[in-house]
């Protein structure tokens, strides 16, 4: 038995030295065979041999059958045609280049992986989009480059797929910055070499607005709390003396999803010059236009100046220092499919703040129509659904814990929940309490109560620290004129003090803070000593929820978030 297994097994374990494998015949057996599948690749018709699981070739179709079944296996012997008996060998170098091959197939097709630093990259090779890369209108695939900057400066850079809209990068940006999603977030089309900015709108692709920019512009992440306020309070958008609507028919202004006809006086800057003209302007949903004569409204005497379809309208942040604007409440429209150059805008002026305001919701509504109220109503609807489950998530160790009492000499749990946010309330408030009687008794440590109330503001986000009167102002018109927009300030002229800049009906003022001491303790002040508090973070929680002495609450604190 062991001779008959020595035998069967024999040319395929120890071969004798007659029974050598032909390499020469099976490199050339190996080289046939990759050119026939190379050939059947590129689609000529060539007559190949088709190949069998171990390698080995066959002449015809109908042999090829009749060789499967007589295949020999792994470790059995194959008597060639010469008589002599020798092991089947497999094309393993083969196999492995068939391998590579099919690899190289299949990953021919997918989409380039982008480089993680387009910074390192040369203008041809990098994967941030350029103009004209992307033309409007067409479909695309794939994911994009696009690198978005915070306030103080500073970029993050994000892979998205190509039909993510501006509202879900601003999800994706509160989300990875850990901001409150409030649905005041804005990504903000920048222009510093033009000096304009516009917020771009919920439904439109980020992708092709890149594509459109030019290579010094970028995307700003800052909060608008304007950018639907006027559905809210229309009255304070729509002046009457600029509706048509009511000045024709002396009816008040129309339902909040629609919008009548503007006009008005407006500055036009003169194409090629650096002279400003005082015109009568009319705002239609076919266009923007003037009238050549005085207020006329006769067609004969209206000329288009901007079609609203292919522009989008922008605020002008260096008004007066760059064009020489007669007012500093400058914006522009500006064609989609310019190059982004200074004689392509269509600079405009208005008399104030509220005009302009006006003038570019007006603006907003007639291009995007019902979209845009249908941007607007998509968080409500959200906040909607999410008002069924009022009661709050709470973890499994908050759920196991009750309200306790603990002044008698026994504890008892308190079943009032009357009682039961009293005490919480209190119990919140004790640290204030021994931090006093710390103060009075001359303590050094760190709770010190005038150290702690010093700097305990610093750490919230309406805190903003040594800025100048004219930063404030800059920040609250980029963030949304809406009532209620406030931030704190150290004061310029005292640095004890502190000053709250707030806004109210679109106008910008300030309030100063002053130090007043009792008792040998430090309170701040809003109105010369009347209401005290122990620190900022009580002043601005009491004047969120009582007006006081201000004009409105405090409602929308400024807020700088880096990325």
């Amino acid at each position: 038995m062991l001779n008959i297994i020595s035998k069967r097994y024999l040319p395929f374990c120890l071969s004798p030295p007659e029974d050598d494998v032909d390499l020469e015949a099976l490199v050339n057996d190996m080289n046939s065979s990759l050119e026939s599948l190379y050939s059947t690749c590129s689609g000529q018709q060539t007559e190949s041999t088709p190949l069998l699981h171990n390698g080995q070739a066959s002449s015809s179709h109908q042999h090829h059958h009749h060789t499967q079944h007589n295949q020999p296996r792994h470790g059995q012997s194959h008597v060639s045609p010469d008589g002599l008996r020798r092991s089947q060998p497999m094309h393993i170098l083969a196999v492995r280049r068939l391998q590579e091959a099919e690899q190289q197939l299949r990953t021919s097709s997918l989409p380039a992986i982008p480089n993680p630093f387009p910074e390192l990259c040369s203008p041809a090779s990098s994967p941030v989009l350029s103009p004209g890369s992307l033309p409007p209108g067409e479909p695309s695939t794939g994911n994009y480059i696009v690198k978005i900057f915070s306030e103080d400066g500073l970029g993050k850079v994000v892979e998205i797929p190509a039909d993510m809209t501006a509202r879900d990068l601003c999800q994706l940006l509160v989300y990875k910055s850990h901001c409150v999603d409030d649905n005041s977030w804005a990504l903000v089309e920048h222009h510093p070499l033009l000096g304009l900015e516009r917020c771009l709108e919920d439904h439109e692709l980020v992708v092709h607005v890149q594509a459109s920019m030019n290579s010094d512009s970028r995307f700003l992440f800052r909060k608008n709390y304007a950018k639907y306020e006027f559905f809210r309070n229309p009255l304070t958008f729509f002046p009457e003396q600029m509706v048509a609507w009511c000045q024709e028919t002396s009816r008040t202004i129309p339902p909040s999803h629609s919008c009548p006809e503007i006009q008005g006086h407006l500055y036009v800057k003169e194409v090629g010059r650096k002279s400003w003209k005082k015109v009568y302007m009319f705002l239609r949903r076919s266009g923007l236009y003037c009238s050549t004569k005085g207020t006329s409204k006769e067609p004969r005497h209206l000329q288009l100046l901007a079609d609203l379809e292919d522009s989008n309208i922008f605020t002008v942040i260096t008004g007066k220092k760059q064009h020489g604007a007669p007012t500093d409440y400058e914006f522009c429209i500006k064609p989609n499919k310019g190059r982004g150059e200074m004689k392509e805008l269509r600079m405009l002026c208005a008399e104030d703040e509220q005009g302009r305001t006006c003038w570019m919701t007006a603006f907003r509504l007639f291009k995007y129509g019902i979209v845009l109220y249908q941007n607007y109503k998509i968080p409500q609807q959200r906040k909607t659904l999410l008002s069924h489950f009022s009661a709050p998530v709470r973890s499994v160790s908050e759920n196991s814990l009750v309200a306790m009492d603990f002044s008698g000499r026994i504890g008892r749990v308190i079943d009032n929940p009357v009682e039961a946010q009293s005490a919480a309330m209190e119990e919140g408030h004790a640290w204030r309490k021994r931090s006093q009687r710390m103060n009075i008794l001359g303590s050094h440590s760190p709770l010190h109560h005038s150290s702690l109330s010093s700097v305990i503001h610093i750490a919230q986000l309406w805190f903003h620290g040594r800025i100048t009167r004219e930063e404030s102002h800059r920040i609250i018109h980029q963030q949304g004129q809406v009532d209620g927009l406030f931030l704190l300030r150290v004061s310029q002229s005292n640095p004890k003090a502190f000053v709250l800049t707030l806004c109210h009906h679109q106008k910008i003022k300030h309030f100063q803070i002053l130090p007043c001491e009792e008792d040998g303790q430090v309170f701040f002040s809003l109105d010369d000593g009347s209401t005290k508090f122990t620190d900022l973070i009580q002043l601005v929680e009491f004047y969120q929820l009582n007006r006081g002495v201000l004009p409105c609450k405090l409602k929308h604190p400024c807020t700088v978030v880096a990325l």
